[in-house]
């Protein structure tokens, strides 16, 4: 079964939400390939590093919403095993983080690049948007550093990003992680491994009856 993951990696939502489908693969019998899909949360530009907290009190009404906000997640996050500390992160534009995400698929590394990007902003307060930064966490998946800042600092993969972005939109993704099974059937939000499962039970079944 062909599985697309619409996700961003300043999302914590995604990051659980990936942890907990991974839980629910590992129950699963069926054969998987999954494809890691972009998707921007918020495209405007980010001219400079800043707090990512301090970017959700100017969104939210304050510092205090923005910190009652994030404790929710931070307690979701522990649950499975994830350490976001929100006193370190900063706000970034993800768009080159999805472009190096590409670039690690092409050599069979996406998976463990959107983890490592999901942990350098969430644990480690890098700044994604830092082309810099990004070819350090390339290094740290094994790929090569000066390569990837190479590749950054082109425009390779730009436009193709671009069409994927607006593909996701067309598709009718508003919200992530968004996980679309078999092509056909959505399955939006970090919802629980057993309900994952239980999609992935009832996909398998239909498309079996459809052929």
């Amino acid at each position: 079964m062909e599985i697309d993951i619409y996700a961003d990696v300043v999302c914590p939502w995604c990051w659980i939400g990936r942890r907990r489908f991974t839980e629910a693969l590992a129950s699963y019998d069926g054969k998987v390939t999954v494809r890691h899909r972009p998707f921007q949360l918020d495209p405007s530009p980010v001219p400079s590093p800043r707090p990512t907290l301090d970017v959700l009190a100017e969104k939210f009404g304050g510092q205090e919403q923005a910190r009652q906000m994030v404790a929710r997640v931070v307690e979701v996050g522990a649950s499975v095993g994830l350490d976001l500390r929100y006193d370190r992160a900063i706000a970034a534009n993800t768009f080159d983080a999805h472009r190096l995400t590409t670039w690690a698929g092409q050599r069979d590394r996406d998976g463990e690049m959107v983890e490592a990007l999901h942990r350098a902003h969430f644990t480690d307060g890098v700044d994604i948007g830092s082309r810099e930064a990004l070819a350090g966490v390339a290094a740290t998946v094994g790929l090569d550093g000066d390569e990837a800042r190479h590749f950054l600092d082109s425009d390779a993969g730009v436009a193709e990003l671009r069409a994927e972005l607006a593909a996701a939109r067309q598709l009718g993704v508003t919200s992530v992680p968004t996980f679309v099974l078999a092509g056909r059937y959505a399955v939006a939000g970090a919802q629980e491994p057993a309900t994952l499962l239980a999609a992935l039970t009832e996909v398998e079944q239909r498309e079996a009856a459809a052929h």
